[in-house]
């Protein structure tokens, strides 16, 4: 068996991302019936590659509006691409949520909607409820970004803060049909959770939006808390009529992503274990992996090595410092700290949308020399976790791993490779 372990690593975080392209898994799903007019709307990091699927397939009249992130546009001739601010909103993404109302509000029952929905939609697509102002929103993303809240927890309090989520858009479809396609960035693919849900309904409430806000310490505005205490700010919920002609698929999840790269690493010899969709702060989440690494490699425990750890899902950083760098590099950072410079161990941390947080990397590797190396630079693993400064540590090391915007996103890649430890 001959490979280089870095090469490996990077050939099953491509395959992971590219199991997930819009290129690979729409078309299959699109109605058999193509005739006829339909509008597209999307939002989300993936919805301009989708967009461009729909355009090649649909057989009618194609016309519609898709935002996406900065940078992740895609070359659409009749729907319109607009590109906005994520994690953040901004007045970009506030502008096209109002024009997508607009371009689905009145219709008829013979109307046809193709809804592409992919992570990232929640900020992308940001039309704050009557109210309620874009700095509102703002800053609580910002303070919700920060407190080390869940992804379900966040698109709770953004729900609820929305005049477009929460099932609201299917809502101002009615009674058109729509069919959402959705590629899944959250742990058990919930609809009512990627992208916030628009087209589905929502369970969640008002009060918990509040009462999540207060477990996390965070700022209420007055006018927020009037907003979120009014029956008005409640979501669509289940039953509601208008969701009647509203149909919901699943695309691609990360499970497909981590199957495709078990597929890679077993064909290349190498036995492998998917952990699954794990969430918690970056830094412990680590540390779990790093306790599985050694047991591979000191006991044979759960697996021989060599072979292959996988994991995905959405972890959670809660900024400590002033640091550079997104949960990926973050857990990297741990991770290298825990197991300093375990022999015959390497990892990689990527998020398969291409950028880790808001850095310019998708992530980065780490090898067995990565904490030796490190420590000459005079750089202390333990030091600039507790500044989150993986980026800088990474890049000190020529390890960070730059893709681009890969135009897809099911969240969080990791991958550790577990050689036979070396004769002493």
């Amino acid at each position: 068996m001959t490979f280089d372990p870095k090469t490996l690593l990077r050939d099953l975080f491509a395959t992971a991302i590219d199991a997930a392209h819009p290129r690979q898994v729409l078309a299959d799903y699109l109605p058999a019936d193509r005739s006829g007019r339909v509008i597209v709307i999307g939002a989300g990091k993936a919805a301009a590659a989708m967009a461009e699927v729909v355009e090649r397939e649909w057989q009618g009249e194609v016309s519609g509006l898709v935002v996406t992130r900065y940078e992740h546009g895609a070359n659409c001739q009749k729907i319109e691409v607009v590109e906005a601010a994520h994690p953040v909103p901004d007045d970009a993404g506030e502008r096209v949520a109002r024009r997508v109302l607009e371009l689905v509000s009145n219709l008829q029952e013979s109307d046809r909607v193709i809804f592409l929905l992919s992570g990232g939609g929640s900020s992308l697509l940001a039309l704050p409820a009557a109210g309620i102002s874009l700095q509102n929103k703002q800053a609580m993303n910002k303070a919700l970004l920060k407190s080390g809240a869940t992804i379900g927890e966040m698109n709770c309090v953004r729900k609820h803060l929305s005049a477009i989520k929460g099932g609201r858009l299917a809502k101002a479809c009615w009674p058109a049909s729509v069919y959402t396609y959705a590629i899944s960035d959250v742990p058990g693919d919930e609809a009512t959770v990627i992208a916030s849900g628009p087209t589905v309904a929502d369970p969640t409430t008002s009060q918990q939006a509040l009462a999540i806000l207060a477990r996390y310490n965070i700022e209420i505005p007055a006018n927020v808390r009037a907003w979120l205490n009014s029956p008005e700010s409640e979501t669509v919920k289940p039953g509601d009529p208008c969701l009647a002609r509203s149909h919901f698929q699943l695309i691609a999840t990360p499970q497909q992503s981590l199957d495709a790269a078990a597929a890679k690493a077993q064909a290349a010899g190498l036995p492998t274990l998917i952990l699954g969709d794990l969430e918690g702060e970056s830094r412990e989440v680590a540390k779990v992996h790093a306790g599985i690494a050694r047991q591979v490699q000191l006991h044979g425990q759960p697996l021989k090595p060599p072979c292959v750890i996988l994991s995905g899902g959405e972890t959670t950083v809660t900024v400590r410092g002033n640091g550079r760098g997104g949960r990926n590099a973050e857990f990297l950072l741990s991770l290298t700290e825990s197991l300093k410079g375990l022999p015959g161990v390497y990892a990689l941390a990527g998020d398969t949308d291409g950028i880790d947080g808001s850095e310019d990397n998708a992530g980065a590797l780490m090898t067995p020399s990565s904490y030796a190396r490190a420590a000459a630079l005079n750089l202390s693993a333990s030091d600039e976790l507790d500044n989150n400064n993986g980026y800088g540590y990474f890049a000190a090391l020529d390890e960070l791993i730059v893709t681009g915007p890969t135009r897809t996103n099911v969240n969080d890649f990791r991958a550790i490779l577990i050689l036979e430890k070396p004769a002493q």
